[in-house]
C-alpha cells in the first residue's frame, strides 16, 4: 500500500474552545510555519468550509505552489484540509481537539497522504517525509501550546493596534503573525505605496509620516534599522547604521508628538553592544555604558527613544543579543559551515555570547507592552550566555557534527574590520534583570533547547 498515516497528538492546558479559537485567527498559519522552510502563505482568508488556502515554498530555485481547501468544520472539535493541488498524489489533515474536562484538551494532527510514484515513490522518499512530518509538527505543537497558554497567564488583555516599523525585518516577521495570532490588529510602516489599510507609507529618511493616519494606535513597536552586519564598515556603512536608527526613532516620536490621542507606549529595539567589551564582567540594566561605534550607536538610538517619554508614553529600549533563527541573522550565516563538518570558535573562543530565541524575543516585545514594570533598559538575553566556544560546540551538536575548526583573529580582522573586532571578537555576559523583575517567563532559557527548536532538531 503506497497510502500513509501520520498522527500526532499533544495535551494543552487549556479549554478547546481556546485552541480551536486560536487556530481560526490571523497569523495562526504563519505561526505554524517553522523558521528552517522558506515558505510564503499567499492565500488565507480563515477556516470555514470551502475556504481555501495556498502556500508557496522553496524547492531549489523553484516556488511551486500547494492549494488546499478547508471542509468538515466542527466548532471547538476539529476542521480538515484536502488538497486540490500541490506535491502529493493525497493530502488530508485533519486537526482534532478533544475536550478533557473543562480546562484541557488534547490536540491531534493526523494525516493521511500518498506519494508521487505509488510504491516506488515511497520506497524513495517515504522515510524523508516522515521525518519531515516529524520534524514539523513536533514544532508546530509546541508553538501552539506555548501561544494559547500564553494568552491565558497574560489575563484579559483587550485588543490592541500595533503600529510596526521593520515589520518585513527578520524580527518582525515573527513578531507580526504572533500579535495577530493573540487577537490583535497590526500595521506596518512601509517605504513603499502603502497597499490597503494595514500598511502606512513613511519615509523616515525625510521624516515623513502621517499623524492623522496613525488614528486608533495603542502601541507603537519601533525594529527599524540597517544592518549591522552586513559586511565591513566604510564611512558610508557606518553613517547608514547610525542614520537609520536614529531618524526612524525621531520621526516616530515626532510624529506621535502631533497626535491628539497618542499610543501608551513605544517599545524600540537596541542592542547589547551599548555595554561594549566588557570581558569577564557581568553587566545589567544598571551597569555602564560601554566604548565603540556600536555603543555610540545604541546610546543614539535609545536617546530618541527616551525622548517619548516627555510625550508621556512609557519608553522601552529593548537591548538584543544575538536573535536565534535560521531565517537570518548571525545563525543563517553560520549554519553552512557547520552542516558541513566546518564550524567551529572565532578567535579565542573565550568572548561571551548574550542571545536570545527569536521566539523569546518576540515574547519580550510583548511582554514589555504588557507589563507597566517594563520602562526604560530592558536586557532581551536569555539567562545563559555561553562563550563563543561553548555555541561553537552546542550548535555543531545539535546538528549532529563536530566544532573542530576555528577561524583566527587575525582572518577576521583583514576581512571585516572593526566590525569583525567589535560584533565577533569583543563580547559581554549580559544578564536580563529586568524581563525577570517583571516575571517574564523564556520559552527556551538553555541554548541547546532553543537552537533545537529553531532548527527542528
Amino acid at each position: 500500500m503506497s497510502l500513509q498515516t501520520f498522527s500526532r497528538s499533544i495535551r494543552i492546558s487549556r479549554p478547546a474552545s481556546e485552541v480551536f479559537a486560536w487556530h481560526l485567527r490571523p497569523g495562526a498559519l504563519e505561526r505554524l510555519m517553522p523558521p528552517w522552510e522558506r515558505a510564503e502563505v499567499v492565500k488565507h482568508v480563515g477556516v470555514a468550509n470551502g475556504a481555501r488556502v495556498v502556500v508557496k515554498s522553496k524547492v531549489g530555485p523553484f516556488w511551486p505552489a500547494w492549494d488546499v481547501e478547508h471542509c468538515d468544520v466542527i466548532e471547538d472539535k476539529q476542521f480538515r484540509d484536502v488538497q486540490i493541488s500541490g506535491p502529493f498524489k493525497r493530502w488530508e489533515h485533519t486537526h482534532r481537539i478533544e475536550a478533557e474536562g473543562s480546562a484541557e484538551c488534547v490536540l491531534t494532527d493526523e494525516i493521511i497522504y500518498e506519494l508521487p510514484g505509488g510504491v516506488i515513490g515511497n520506497a524513495v522518499a517515504g522515510g524523508w517525509v516522515r521525518r519531515k512530518l516529524e520534524r514539523l509538527f513536533t514544532y508546530r505543537h509546541e508553538v501552539t501550546r506555548a501561544d494559547v497558554e500564553l494568552a491565558f497567564r497574560y489575563g484579559a488583555v483587550r485588543p490592541m493596534t500595533f503600529l510596526v516599523a521593520g515589520a518585513s525585518g527578520l524580527v518582525g516577521g515573527a513578531l507580526v503573525p504572533f500579535l495577530k495570532s493573540q487577537g490583535h490588529t497590526v500595521v506596518r510602516l512601509v517605504r513603499r505605496e502603502a497597499a490597503g489599510a494595514g500598511e502606512i507609507f513613511w519615509n523616515p529618511a525625510k521624516g515623513e509620516l502621517d499623524a492623522a493616519k496613525l488614528r486608533g494606535v495603542d502601541v507603537v513597536i519601533n525594529l527599524a534599522g540597517e544592518n549591522v552586519a552586513g559586511g565591513r564598515w566604510t564611512a558610508a556603512r557606518r553613517e547608514a547604521i547610525l542614520s537609520s536608527r536614529v531618524a526612524a526613532t525621531r520621526t516616530l516620536v515626532s510624529t506621535i508628538e502631533k497626535m491628539k490621542h497618542r499610543p501608551f507606549v513605544l517599545v524600540s529595539a537596541s542592542a547589547t553592544g551599548i555595554y561594549g567589551n566588557r570581558g569577564e564582567e557581568r553587566v545589567n540594566e544598571e551597569s555602564m555604558r560601554g566604548t565603540g561605534f556600536l555603543a555610540d550607536v545604541c546610546k543614539a538610538w535609545e536617546k530618541e527613544t527616551g525622548a517619548a517619554e516627555a510625550l508621556g508614553l512609557r519608553a522601552v529600549a529593548l537591548r538584543a543579543g544575538v536573535v536565534l533563527t535560521p531565517a537570518g541573522g548571525a545563525l543563517a550565516k553560520m549554519l553552512p559551515a557547520f552542516r558541513a563538518g566546518l564550524g567551529g570558535k572565532m578567535g579565542s573562543g573565550r568572548q561571551w555570547m548574550s542571545w536570545i530565541g527569536v521566539e523569546d524575543f518576540v515574547g519580550a516585545i510583548y511582554h514589555a507592552v504588557i507589563d507597566q514594570r517594563c520602562g526604560g533598559p530592558v536586557n532581551a538575553v536569555a539567562p545563559g550566555a555561553v562563550t563563543n566556544a561553548e555555541f561553537a560546540e552546542t550548535l555543531a551538536r545539535v546538528l549532529g557534527k563536530r566544532a573542530w575548526l576555528s577561524v583566527p583573529a587575525w582572518t577576521l580582522k583583514a576581512a571585516l574590520g572593526q566590525m569583525a573586532e567589535e560584533a565577533l571578537l569583543s563580547g559581554v555576559r549580559v544578564e536580563p534583570a529586568r524581563l525577570d523583575e517583571a516575571r517574564y517567563e523564556f520559552r527556551h532559557g538553555k541554548l541547546e533547547d532553543a537552537l533545537r527548536h529553531v532548527l527542528g532538531r
